[in-house]
């Protein structure tokens, strides 16, 4: 007798017959690699909480020992000894809201007008300002080190936010975004005798709420991030982000890892909490502005 798991199924449209065992796992084959593409993904994540637990003399071993012999958690005690942590965790904090309001404030007042005004040389001003995000960052370091050198702003928080206040990456995703909405709504609300500003704030940011969650959760990562600007610009470590302080851990001939991956990793918490309270607004945001 013929075993029925195993036994193939005729298709009533096509004719052909399709094995059970293939149509009970249809998307076995993409969620093994998307399973795998995750562990790789978290690996360094894990390793990195696990060597913060180490301690200096284990860290170095080789072959590398998988899990500490003592969890010892003496390192994020002494972190905060080595570095004026919570200093540059404020710094970092302050970065980063400046910059979400300006990106995306004003970035999206910017892609509304891109994406439903009519005004002379529209996309023609649209695509030259989307070519300046071809142009490496290192290009703008000394034309922007010279303004604020001249202005007096170095080695201030001013001086440290100025440069990146307004970013046209946000311009683009949200232009997109609004390009996906309705024009309906922008109609039916000039009907009813609003202006551009009164259809802006009253009509469509609100239904932009997905789109300034994804701008925002990247306008974070990149302040949160950002290195080069700020360890040229500011010479005050108290002054500093985080990511000045985690780069100054890097010794010329020896660097203490366990000490640094626990600095490190106490200065991911917090794109980890936000992620995991805005991850599903990140998500719609990101898929609406590929919808257009």
């Amino acid at each position: 007798m013929p075993d029925l798991r195993t036994a193939p199924r005729i298709d009533d449209d096509t004719g052909t017959s399709t094995p059970v065992r293939s149509r009970r796992f249809p998307h076995l084959g993409a969620h093994s690699f998307l399973m795998l593409a995750s562990v790789l993904v978290i690996f360094p994540f894990v390793w990195q909480v696990v060597t913060s637990f180490k301690t200096l003399a284990e860290s170095l071993r080789i072959p590398p020992t998988p899990l500490p012999r003592e969890f010892d958690a003496s390192n994020y005690v002494d972190v905060f000894d080595q570095m004026p942590l919570l200093n540059m965790f404020g710094v970092s904090v302050a970065y980063a809201l400046v910059l979400v309001l300006g990106h995306v404030f004003l970035g999206s007042m910017a892609a509304y007008a891109f994406a439903c005004l009519r005004f002379p040389f529209r996309n023609a001003l649209f695509y030259a300002l989307l070519s300046l995000l071809m142009v490496p960052r290192q290009m703008f370091l000394l034309p922007q080190y010279e303004i604020i050198q001249g202005v007096g702003l170095t080695n201030t928080f001013a001086g440290l936010a100025a440069p990146h206040f307004v970013g046209f990456f946000t311009v683009f995703l949200m232009r997109q975004f609004f390009l996906s909405l309705p024009r309906e709504l922008m109609e039916s609300a000039k009907l009813d005798g609003a202006g551009p500003f009164r259809t802006y704030f009253s009509v469509m940011l609100p239904l932009a709420k997905p789109g300034l969650i994804a701008a925002t959760i990247v306008v974070v990562l990149y302040s949160w991030n950002d290195l080069l600007w700020p360890l040229i610009v500011i010479s005050d470590e108290r002054k500093s982000p985080l990511s000045v302080g985690l780069a100054n851990f890097q010794g010329e001939f020896l660097t203490d890892r366990p000490m640094l991956m626990a600095a490190a990793t106490l200065a991911s918490v917090p794109l980890i909490v936000l992620f995991l309270f805005l991850q599903k607004q990140f998500i719609q945001g990101i898929a609406f502005t590929g919808s257009k």
